[in-house]
């Protein structure tokens, strides 16, 4: 029993891939890409200098100090 053609040949196989269905080709060597993305780029942003931006807040700030009530809008 014989290996797949594969596995003998990688490069060779790779090439006759890019010519013969390189949609499928070029779309695998892009997809791959991104796990390295994932791993590579946040070290290389953060040496070029940029930084996380502060978390949004999800509450509205409270003031300090005590309310001021507003004098003249009541209702009487």
């Amino acid at each position: 029993m014989s290996s797949p053609q594969f596995w003998q040949t990688p490069l060779r196989y790779l090439r006759w891939a890019s010519h013969e269905k390189p949609a499928i080709f070029y779309s695998i060597i892009v997809g791959s890409m991104g796990p390295v993305a994932l791993v590579t780029l946040p070290p290389i942003r953060r040496f070029l200098g940029d930084v996380d931006p502060e978390p949004i807040p999800m509450t509205y700030p409270i003031p300090k100090g005590p309310r001021v009530i507003p004098q003249g809008y009541d209702d009487e």
